[in-house]
C-alpha cells in the first residue's frame, strides 16, 4: 500500500537513481570503442543485458543466418570427405589388378600426405582471395578445384591422376578452411557465434563419417563421384546468400552491408546499433594492415595466438591418425574389422562435435580446451603404452610399411585377434577423437576467426591455414618413417607430450571470447592489458 501511494515525483527520482547506478556499474554490455588507456575493460566479468540488447546482439530473431551458415559449411563437408578419402581407398588400390593403379608403399604414403600440401597451397591463396574476392566468393571459387579433383580421381588411369586429384581437393579444402570460419563468425550474432562457429568442424566430421559409411558400400571410384554432390549444392545455395557485412563495409559498400545485415538479422530486428559498432570499428582501421601496424601488439598478438593454436592443434597428431586410421587398426590387431572401427570412430567424432556446439556458448572456450587436451593426453598415452607393452598383429601390415617389418616392430608376441584386450586401441582412439572434437578441433577454428583483427583477418586466416597444413604434411609424411624406424608407440608418446604443452598454452595465452562481439574482442587486444586470463 505504501508503494502504491508513493508520490509520482518520488518515483521519478528513484528511476533516475537506478539508471545512474546502472550506468556507473562495471557490467556495461556495449563496448566503449572510443575509450583509451589500459584500465578500460572491454570484457566485463558479469553482464546482464536488457531485453532490448538481447534482441540486438543475442540470439538471432531470423533463421536466415542459419541458412547462410549451412550453405557455407557444405564446403567443410566436402573437406572432411576428401581428407579421409584415402582411408578405404589405399587398401583397395594396394590390391588393384591394374598395374597402373596398384600402389606401392611409397606411393601410398604420397597419396595419403599430398592432400596436406594442396591444403597448404589453398591457405596461401586464401591470403589473397579472402580480401580480393571476399569470403563468400572465395568459398564458391573452391568448388572449381574440388569438382575437378574428384573427377580426376573418379576417372583415374594412372597414379599421376590420383595424385593430382588428391592435391586439387586438398587445395579446395585449404581455401575453405581459411574462408568459411571467417565468413561464419562475421555473419553470426555473439549469442550463437560459438554454436555456429562449431558447425565448420561439425560438417567436416559429418563428411568424414559419410565417407566411412559409403566406403562400406561403394567402390573407390564411386566414392569420388559421390564427393561431387555437396560441392554443387554448396555453390547453388551460396549464390543466394549475402556477403559478410564486415567485408562489405571494409570495401566502402555501406548500403550493401546494411542490406546484408538486415537480411541476416530479419526485418523486425533493429540492426542500427550493431551496424554502427561494426562501422565504427572499420573506420578506425586502414583497409589493409601495414608492416608498421603489424608490429603493434594489438595486431601481432592475436595473430601469434592463432598461429600457435593451429600449429599445436596439428601436433596432437589428428591428421596422421585420421589419414591412416584403418592401417593403424590393422597394425594393432583390433578385435573388430578395421573398416567398422573407422566408421565407429567417425560416429564418435560427430557426437563429440555436437556436444561442443551445444556447450561452447555455455561453458566457454577455455574450459572445453582444457578438457579436450586432457582427454587427448590420456588417449595418446594409452595408445603408446598399448603398442609398447601389449600384443601385436599376427601378420604384417602391407599398407603402412615402408619396409618389410610390421607396424611398430616385431619384438612383442603376437595377439590372438579374439582377445578383448585388442579393443584398447579402438577405445583409446575413440577417446582421442572425442577429446579433439570437443575442443581443439572446432574451437581452434572458431578462435582464429574471432580474435584476428578485421584489417588482417583475410591474410592472417590464410597464413594460419598455411602453417597448419604444412605442419600436417610434415607429420603425415614422417609418420610412416618414424613408425618403421622406431615403432608405432613413438609418435603417440610425442603426441601425448604435445597435449601437455597445449594445456599450458591454453592457461597462459588463450583469451575467453564467450558472448563477446568481434568488436569487443578486437578492443580487448587494443587496451594494452597483459593478461589473457579474464
Amino acid at each position: 500500500m505504501l508503494g502504491a501511494a508513493a508520490h509520482p515525483a518520488t518515483l521519478r527520482r528513484r528511476r533516475r537513481r537506478r539508471r545512474g547506478h546502472c550506468q556507473e556499474g562495471p557490467a556495461m554490455q556495449e563496448p566503449l570503442l572510443g575509450a583509451e588507456g589500459p584500465d578500460y575493460d572491454t570484457f566485463p566479468e558479469k553482464s546482464s543485458p536488457s531485453p532490448g540488447e538481447r534482441t540486438r546482439v543475442g540470439a538471432p530473431q531470423n533463421k536466415r543466418v542459419f541458412l547462410a551458415t549451412f550453405a557455407a559449411v557444405l564446403g567443410n563437408f566436402s573437406f572432411g570427405y576428401a581428407l579421409v578419402y584415402t582411408s578405404p581407398v589405399i587398401p583397395a588400390l594396394e590390391l588393384s589388378l591394374d598395374p597402373d593403379l596398384r600402389l606401392t608403399k611409397t606411393q601410398a604414403s604420397w597419396f595419403g600426405s599430398v592432400f596436406t600440401l594442396g591444403a597448404a597451397a589453398g591457405g596461401l591463396s586464401a591470403m589473397v582471395l579472402n580480401d580480393l574476392l571476399g569470403r563468400k566468393l572465395s568459398i564458391m571459387f573452391s568448388a572449381v578445384p574440388s569438382a575437378a579433383g574428384y573427377a580426376l580421381m573418379a576417372g583415374a588411369h594412372g597414379f599421376w591422376m590420383l595424385l593430382l586429384g588428391r592435391t586439387m581437393t586438398g587445395f579446395a579444402g585449404g581455401l575453405t578452411a581459411a574462408c568459411i570460419p571467417v565468413y561464419v563468425s562475421e555473419i553470426a550474432p555473439p549469442g550463437v557465434r560459438g554454436a555456429l562457429g562449431a558447425t565448420p568442424q561439425l560438417m567436416a566430421v559429418f563428411g568424414s563419417l559419410s565417407l566411412y559409411a559409403l566406403g562400406l558400400l561403394l567402390p573407390w571410384r564411386w566414392l569420388a563421384v559421390a564427393g561431387e554432390g555437396p560441392v554443387l549444392v554448396m555453390t547453388l545455395l551460396l549464390s543466394f546468400m549475402p556477403n559478410s557485412p564486415r567485408f562489405l563495409l571494409s570495401r566502402g559498400r555501406d548500403a550493401e552491408a546494411l542490406r546484408a545485415l538486415a537480411w541476416l538479422r530479419g526485418a523486425d530486428t533493429d540492426t542500427r546499433w550493431e551496424f554502427s559498432q561494426i562501422q565504427d570499428n572499420v573506420q578506425r582501421q586502414s583497409t589493409r594492415v601495414s608492416w608498421a601496424e603489424a608490429r603493434s601488439p594489438h595486431v601481432y598478438r592475436p595473430i601469434a595466438i592463432a598461429l600457435l593454436m593451429r600449429f599445436l592443434q596439428q601436433l596432437t597428431g589428428v591428421t596422421p591418425i585420421l589419414v591412416y586410421l584403418q592401417p593403424i587398426f590393422e597394425g594393432t590387431a583390433v578385435l573388430l574389422p578395421p573398416k567398422d572401427d573407422a566408421a565407429i570412430v567417425g560416429a564418435v567424432r560427430l557426437f563429440s562435435v555436437l556436444i561442443a556446439a551445444l556447450t561452447m556458448d555455455l561453458a566457454g572456450r577455455k574450459v572445453l580446451l582444457f578438457v579436450s587436451a586432457t582427454i587427448m593426453f590420456a588417449a595418446n598415452l594409452t595408445l603408446g603404452l598399448y603398442v609398447h607393452l601389449g600384443p601385436k598383429p599376427p601378420t604384417p601390415n602391407s599398407t603402412v610399411e615402408l619396409e618389410s617389418a610390421p607396424l611398430g616392430g616385431t619384438e612383442q608376441p603376437l595377439a590372438a585377434p579374439t582377445s578383448y584386450l585388442t579393443l584398447v586401441p579402438l577405445v583409446a582412439t575413440m577417446l582421442f577423437i572425442m577429446g579433439y572434437a570437443m575442443g581443439w578441433g572446432p574451437i581452434t577454428w572458431l578462435l582464429m576467426s574471432e580474435i584476428l583483427p578485421l584489417q588482417a583477418r583475410g591474410v592472417a586466416s590464410g597464413l594460419c591455414v598455411l602453417v597448419s597444413w604444412l605442419t600436417a604434411f610434415a607429420l603425415t609424411k614422417s609418420f610412416l618413417l618414424v613408425v618403421n624406424a622406431f615403432g608405432l608407440q613413438v609418435p603417440f608418446f610425442f603426441f601425448a607430450a604435445i597435449c601437455l604443452v597445449n594445456l599450458l598454452f591454453t592457461g597462459c595465452c588463450v583469451p575467453e571470447t564467450k558472448g563477446r562481439s568481434l568488436e569487443q574482442i578486437e578492443s580487448f587486444f587494443r587496451t594494452g592489458r597483459r593478461s589473457f586470463l579474464h
